[in-house]
């Protein structure tokens, strides 16, 4: 769990610093007409929202609550991995040593319980 929340920090200082220099230093509108204007900038953009939808699919499944896998999932379409950052150190912190819990979250028993069937 260490490394998991290593890399969970990595992420979201990493993220903030980047969200930090885009606000302060970019131009949102135009920035992002030049982005829609180039082939890659699109296809960067197709494949970031892929990573974001795979992540929420784990997210939904390991929530036992609909509503907080909502607000995380929107935040992840919002935020990017900044949310997806916060999520995993959320998360580890939740479940400290316990590896399984951290990937299936409230579907644990019941995976393993059809394991040892």
């Amino acid at each position: 769990m260490k490394a998991i929340k290593g890399i969970g920090w990595i992420g979201l200082l990493a993220m903030s610093f980047a969200l930090w220099y885009g606000f302060t230093q970019g131009d949102f509108s135009a920035d992002g007409a030049r982005l829609l204007a180039n082939p890659w900038g699109i296809v960067s953009l197709f494949d970031l929202y892929v990573g974001f939808a795979l992540f929420s699919v784990w997210i939904a499944y390991r929530e036992k609550h609909g509503a907080i896998a909502a607000v995380w999932i929107v935040a992840m379409m919002i935020l990017g991995f900044f949310a997806g950052s916060a999520y995993v150190l959320w998360t580890a912190y939740r479940y400290k040593t316990d590896v399984l819990g951290f990937f299936l979250g409230a579907r644990k028993e019941s995976v393993l319980r059809s394991v040892k069937r």
